[in-house]
């Protein structure tokens, strides 16, 4: 068996894109049936590190950090939960939504990555936060989201106070911020090479022939 094509994503858990982006390679992966040639990790990045621990409205927070009206906020969330139903996932946003401090899921990707389960963990985080309405900066969340995929809840949770654990996610971000990641998600191949953005399945199954066939 050849070496697997080794897939990066960068990205965090609130980032409906990298979400977006993620079942889009998932299903250009199923339908040319490489499951098993290819390996993903998934990299810490967070959109908003300084995000207090009461979080904050999320329109407010788009209308601050990127001066989009509540008009075009609401036409992007619109295509965002039409795209999101295309590949099965339910976006639902509602008023009182909060973007969060992810810090702390990403710490727990970590710790589920030693067990073969940090596809799975990223995917409860994510549906917890834009499908059931929950903020995945509290434990009690993060408890739930690590016990739905069949984790150590207490040995997780314990991860969360070990300085080392917290420093090696500190570490992982400044790699990937010093190689330029500016952008979630971005996907890299073996890497080498790397797209941004959320790119259609055909895009996707393009650059995985290629990669494979090398």
């Amino acid at each position: 068996m050849a070496d697997k094509l080794k897939i990066d994503i960068v990205s965090d858990v609130v980032c409906p894109w990298c979400t977006i982006g993620y079942k889009r390679l998932e299903k250009a992966i199923v339908e040319l049936g490489v499951q098993d040639q290819v390996e993903i990790e998934w990299q810490p990045f967070e959109l908003n590190p300084n995000m207090p621990a009461e979080g904050q409205n999320v329109n407010e927070h788009i209308t601050e950090k990127y001066g989009s009206t509540l008009e075009q906020q609401k036409e992007s969330k619109q295509n965002m939960t039409t795209v999101g139903a295309e590949l099965g996932f339910k976006f639902d946003y509602f008023d009182e939504m909060r973007m969060v401090n992810t810090f702390d899921a990403h710490v727990l990707l970590e710790y589920a990555k030693e067990f073969g389960k940090q596809t799975e963990l990223k995917m409860a985080l994510t549906t917890a936060f834009f499908s059931n309405r929950k903020d995945v900066s509290k434990r009690d969340i993060l408890e739930e989201a690590l016990l739905s995929v069949g984790l150590n809840a207490e040995k997780g949770l314990a991860r969360l106070d070990n300085e080392d654990a917290r420093n090696e996610v500190r570490t992982k971000q400044n790699y990937w911020k010093n190689l330029g990641v500016n952008s979630v998600p971005t996907i890299v191949f073996n890497r080498k090479s790397a797209v941004t953005g959320a790119q259609p399945v055909a895009t996707f199954k393009q650059v995985l022939k290629e990669l494979i066939a090398e």
